[in-house]
């Protein structure tokens, strides 16, 4: 996928895309299901609360972005309605909770937050104090510079040369793009890096592909993402470490949504008039 050639659609379906605040899919809006969960279930805890706790992000468009209402909207909103509907927890008894990069696992590991869908890349270090559902979907890491690309930066990081790389402190990017240059600097989120760039104190933004495109879609035609990527970043869903229970009922939630079509149409209310479809990834069991 060319994601240069589909840069002069986005800021129209960015645009668009913030009309979902008032919508959502059609799995999602009917009325949840009953279901019967064991007694001292995650599951049975959620659904006798009534209120489902979820650590998003908001700055991330496309993904994870705060609507003009404040209700985060984006793919990874679409998945966490899928998983409250099936928990029987309506979309207005869900709470949004905002998540950065350095504080996803504090959040689950505290009870903070019930989940964190937070373009979230499932590794083995951050899988030692949580864990893991998913993966729902598998971008990754690439480049964001200024238009034109003044340093001729391409996807393979050799090309950077000494150019200055900003990313995300304690994120998946921060650690892979270190492996390959000593010039980088950090903020607490994304969109933090652009100002950075603007004024020549950072040459390139380094994150997930699908991220860097949201962030042009804000930003007219300041920035580019270069064609290609250097990893495979698979998303997934966190979770207090140990809970097998609930980790199985969400990967059984996703897998029925693939089928579906439920996860097809959460894509295409949300980034489908950006990013091509992909297909659905498979569901790690560990």
């Amino acid at each position: 996928m060319n994601l240069k050639r589909t840069l002069s659609t986005i800021a129209m379906a960015a645009s668009a895309m913030l009309a979902i605040t008032a919508c959502s899919s059609d799995a999602t809006s009917e009325e949840p299901p009953k279901q019967s969960f064991a007694e001292g279930s995650t599951m049975a805890r959620i659904q006798s609360e009534g209120k489902l706790v979820v650590g998003v992000k908001f700055d991330q468009p496309l993904f994870g972005l705060a609507g003009p209402d404040g209700t985060p909207v984006g793919f990874d909103i679409e998945i966490a309605k899928m998983i409250a509907h099936e928990l029987g927890v309506p979309e207005d008894k869900i709470e949004w909770r905002e998540t950065v990069s350095q504080n996803r696992e504090p959040f689950i590991q505290d009870g903070q937050v019930d989940i964190v869908v937070a373009t979230y890349t499932i590794n083995d270090t951050r899988k030692e104090v949580i864990d893991f559902a998913g993966p729902y979907y598998v971008a990754g890491q690439s480049f964001l510079v200024p238009a034109g690309n003044p340093k001729g930066i391409t996807s393979d990081p050799a090309s950077l040369g000494d150019a200055k790389v900003c990313t995300v402190t304690g994120s998946t990017s921060e650690k892979n793009v270190r492996e390959h240059t000593k010039n980088v600097i950090t903020v607490d989120k994304y969109s933090d890096c652009l100002e950075p760039i603007r004024t020549g104190q950072a040459d390139a933004l380094t994150t997930d592909n699908v991220i860097l495109a949201g962030l042009v879609s804000q930003n007219g035609e300041e920035f580019e993402v270069v064609d290609g990527t250097f990893t495979e970043e698979p998303y997934g869903i966190g979770l207090k470490k140990g809970d097998e229970e609930f980790q199985e009922f969400i990967n059984t939630t996703l897998e029925t949504s693939f089928e579906d079509g439920r996860w097809e149409t959460a894509w295409k209310e949300s980034v489908g008039d950006v990013l091509e479809m992909p297909k659905p990834p498979a569901i790690e069991r560990y």
